[in-house]
């Protein structure tokens, strides 16, 4: 085994136990950065309702969709890397990572 292939399946160990946490943080993540989107986008939709309505919809869907959206696609995400050949899992962990802080950092967040 060649040191590439060593450094990948160390990093695999380090990142395997943790695959539905990672599931969650990037899910997470990607709420926290587009989220402002998505709210904008509602407010457009329910903007024509009373206040109470409007106030009723944007409670629900921050509260119950939001969760309901991680609670449903963090264990999706989790199989889906799970899917991942071994050798590949870790470094594609890695550039989900970093792929989320150049997201974040477009969007100005950091």
């Amino acid at each position: 085994m060649n040191l590439l292939e060593e450094i990948l399946r160390t990093l695999t160990r380090l990142v395997e136990p943790y695959l539905s946490t990672v599931g969650m943080m990037v899910v997470a993540t990607l709420l926290v950065l587009y989220g402002d989107n998505i709210n904008k986008t509602i407010k457009r939709q329910i903007n024509h309702y009373h206040f109470l309505l409007r106030t009723l919809l944007f409670i629900l869907v921050c509260a119950f969709g939001y969760g309901l959206l991680l609670t449903w696609l963090a264990p999706l995400l989790s199989q889906f890397l799970g899917q991942i050949p071994r050798l590949y899992l870790g470094i594609s962990v890695l550039g989900i990572v970093v792929l989320l802080g150049v997201l974040a950092e477009r969007k100005r967040i950091l």
